[in-house]
């Protein structure tokens, strides 16, 4: 049946009301602290089939997931390609000092064409590398190789060393360089100790001209060159991933879609296409990365592959369908290129699994892997904003794929959000065109993952499959795993429609972050999971091979009216507020400012400048993120707010608030966000964002916008210059308690999954419905106070395995407050 936006708008308590209390051990629970539920179990019932590939990772080179990350080069700026396109800071010296004379050159003497710049170094002088975080991290005993390619027209000797504040990291190295041409020399260094500020120098004594300039790891993952940072890579792996989605998200489907060559005049914000990234390393192009930083493409689509083998994941690559989104939202109109994007696609599928006389073929072969990848599921476009434009091209790309490889399956999305104008139009083009799969994004507070476990419930059995792309909660707390956690239990009780999901991103490394939260975060020397990433290592870990159907008493909850102040802010714009009005359901005045006097009822909790001007309001930092003022009482409900704004300048439009209980917690109708392309009201629950409807639309500058906005109850209804613009109702429970049951083919257990997210032990009466079983259960157990977050130094949320011994047809199990529990439960 078609999506509607009905159910998936009727929202309910926040998550804050039911994590409140700390529990970082399973206990035995008194009577007065648990609450009472039971769990019947029919396993004379067939539920879902549950695919090998139902979880997977997403992998997309943010936060320096790539290089700095996962990619195990210790040199930043290897090829001296940094540029002012990639961040408005670099220039193509930095993360160099030079000592001496040296400069970048850009001119017929490069390496190679696509390696556009080299170092020209003078006699006598060095350039020594910061690497990433505090520098080059090396490890006591352990091998590091060193290369670089050069040219001297006399000849020369390069003197390479590797230290840090406290001395020598290792012993330095002469090499001694040919006349002549461009060509590549190395050296081995053995580090003498550890170290993480190391610094890597290289001296000439006569002139020379250097590129690509690196040092690697011995130690990579399984032993492999141009290879992946074994303990980021090691904890990949131990997830068990049924696939890897790469390389992106916003990356792929943002800047040009041109190539890299001299006919595009050497394009350096382009979408990442994937022919840029195969080949010698020295030859691939470099690119600047949507998140604000350069990309050298040493991690290309050869190593995405190769990792996926090695995990045993299914490889899921995505490639851009020429129309932008993450905020450009612009359609490419040119078939000629088009077309060449279709081609590259047909080719990216011949690399991956033709045979070694095909043309792309034998270049994987000549890589090192004769064999083909087994490209069986391939995804065009990311997020798309304009959904009726971006489906016109996913078609045709669909068309030339199922012509020359029918058995691929092609996957298509529906935008950036769970639900609005954009999420319902894509979903119908897919539902009409009966596309294979689609590919849903959100990022949302946790109280709405435990609002929405039914999510998937009402989807249409016969329609497109569900492919959840990108998920997450705004934190990596374990109140945030808790709620990720209830979530999945419905993503496994629908697994016939959702057949793959992988949590996003992957990969932060601490010093270099765009996005937040993240898997696992790291920096040069070490590196730690996250609360979400033992949820997800659990869940991917213990899947099973069929659903088993069972239900469960739900929580009790009640609900007040909407209740909270009024607020009024601003996002990278500036902005004039006057006539402010708050008005009870009777009509009586709660709050009246026209600003003729001073701002005194207004308390300033966010950024930006606000002034008093001619009358109005004025917040005039245009740079400023989240300005709130707010004023009025946090008990007020049921009353009715006008505003009169006016954008002034900037990205946006403006923000006002309802229900502001403080600076985490609030409702905003936000007009003209996302670079003013979208109108929506987000909800905040600690800080954490959700929004609850929105409509494509634009603000525009010195027009003053009458909004209204009543709240009754837990219902609101929106109004702009008069007319109703939309509306939603928060009444859906978050509900804390929530399980599933999944069968393990292989080794004939039960596994009882139950997430207690709530601050009461929950004593639960659970019934096998008849099934024969041993009385020992090996039980997993994830439980900490709500707030905690793992660190490098510090882990609070950890997996604990124990043993109950009480299993039987029927018996008793107390789960514990803030806890995730997985019973594997043997059958006879």
């Amino acid at each position: 049946m078609p999506r509607t936006t009905r159910n998936r708008l009727r929202l309910g308590l926040g998550a804050s009301a039911f994590l409140l209390a700390v529990a970082t051990v399973p206990a035995p629970a008194r009577a007065a602290d648990a609450t009472d539920y039971t769990l019947t179990v029919d396993p004379a019932a067939k539920g879902a089939k549950i695919d090998d590939t139902m979880y997977g990772v997403f992998f997309e080179d943010i936060n320096r997931a790539a290089d700095g990350g996962l990619y195990a080069e210790l040199v930043q700026n290897r090829s001296f390609e940094y540029s002012t396109v990639d961040n408005r800071s670099y220039t193509p010296l930095t993360s160099w000092t030079v000592s001496g004379s040296a400069n970048v050159v850009n001119d017929a003497g490069r390496l190679n064409d696509r390696n556009r710049n080299y170092l020209s170094l003078d006699a006598g002088s060095a350039v020594t590398n910061a690497g990433y975080n505090t520098g080059v991290r090396v490890e006591q005993g352990k091998r590091y190789d060193f290369s670089v390619w050069a040219r001297a027209e006399s000849g020369t000797t390069l003197t390479v060393a590797l230290q840090d504040a406290d001395g020598t990291l290792a012993t330095a190295r002469r090499v001694a360089v040919r006349a002549g041409g461009w060509a590549k020399y190395r050296a081995t260094f053995t580090a003498t100790r550890t170290g993480s500020d190391g610094r890597l120098t290289v001296g000439s004594a006569a002139a020379a001209a250097l590129d690509m300039v690196s040092l690697f790891p011995r130690d990579t993952y399984r032993g492999e060159p141009n290879g992946l940072r074994e303990d980021l890579a090691e904890k990949v792996a131990a997830l068990r991933p049924g696939f890897v989605r790469f390389p992106g998200g916003c990356l792929v489907n943002t800047g040009s879609m041109q190539d890299y060559s001299e006919a595009s005049g050497w394009q350096r914000a382009r979408s990442y296409q994937w022919k840029d990234t195969i080949g010698p390393v020295e030859e691939r192009a470099t690119n600047s990365n949507f998140w604000g930083y350069n990309q050298s493409y040493g991690l290309g689509y050869y190593e995405y592959f190769r990792f996926a083998e090695d995990i045993g994941a299914m490889p899921l690559p995505v490639v851009p369908a020429l129309v932008t989104g993450c905020g450009q939202n612009k359609a490419v109109v040119d078939d000629t290129l088009l077309r060449r994007h279709i081609q590259d696609t047909l080719d990216l599928i011949e690399f991956a699994n033709g045979p070694v006389t095909s043309t792309w073929g034998r270049k994987r072969a000549l890589m090192g892997h004769p064999e083909p990848f087994h490209l069986t599921h391939l995804e065009v476009g990311n997020e798309e904003n304009l959904p009726e434009e971006f489906f016109a091209r996913f078609t045709e790309f669909r068309a030339a794929i199922a012509a020359k490889y029918p058995d691929v399956t092609v996957i298509s999305n529906s935008g950036p959000d769970d639900s609005g104008t954009t999420f319902d139009t894509a979903w119908r083009l897919n539902e009409d065109a009966e596309v294979d799969m689609v590919d849903e994004h959100y990022y949302n507070s946790p109280q709405w993952f435990l609002q929405n476990n039914d999510r998937y419930d009402s989807y249409d059995r016969s329609g497109p499959k569900v492919f959840l792309g990108e998920y997450a909660s705004w934190g990596n707390a374990f109140r945030n795993g808790l709620a990720e956690a209830a979530f999945m239990t419905g993503l496994e009780r629908n697994a016939d429609v959702v057949k793959l999901a992988s949590y996003a991103p992957l990969f932060a490394n601490e010093d270099y972050v765009q996005w937040s939260p993240d898997l696992v975060w790291f920096n040069n020397h070490a590196s730690w999971n996250s609360a979400n990433y033992e949820v997800q290592k659990l869940f991917m870990t213990n899947v099973g091979d069929r659903v088993v159907p069972s239900r469960a008493t739900g929580t009790p909850s009640v609900q007040g009216p909407i209740s909270g102040a009024v607020g009024l802010s601003t996002w990278a714009t500036t902005a004039a507020y006057d006539d402010v009005k708050v008005t009870d359901a009777d009509g009586a005045t709660l709050l009246s400012d026209d600003f003729s006097g001073d701002a005194g009822q207004w308390t300033h909790t966010g950024g930006g400048s606000w002034t008093l001007q001619d009358g109005q309001y004025v917040q005039g930092d245009d740079a400023a993120e989240n300005t709130m003022v707010s004023a009025g009482d946090t008990d007020w409900h049921d009353y009715d707010l006008h505003v009169k704004a006016t954008k002034k300048s900037g990205k946006e439009g403006f923000l006002v608030a309802f229900g502001v209980k403080d600076t985490g917690n609030y409702y905003w109708w936000n007009l003209g966000g996302w670079n003013n392309t979208t109108s929506a009201v987000e909800q905040a629950v600690d800080g954490g964002k959700s929004t609850l409807v929105s409509e494509a639309g634009t603000i525009e500058t010195g027009r003053a916008y009458d909004i209204d906005i009543k709240v009754r109850g837990r219902q609101v209804t929106l109004y702009l210059d008069g007319q109703e613009w939309g509306g939603f109702t928060d009444d859906k429970p978050a509900e804390p308690f929530r399980q599933v049951v999944t069968e393990d083919r292989r080794t004939g257990d039960l596994i009882v999954k139950v997430v207690n997210a709530q601050s009461a032990d929950a004593r639960t009466a659970i019934d096998l419905g008849g099934a024969r079983v041993t009385p020992k259960a090996r039980v997993t157990t994830l439980a900490a106070a709500p707030d905690a977050v793992n660190t490098e130094t510090e882990t609070p949320v950890a997996p604990v395995t124990s043993t109950f011994t009480g299993v039987a047809d029927r018996f008793t199990y107390t789960f514990p407050a803030q806890s995730i529990t997985f019973l594997r439960i043997r059958q006879r």
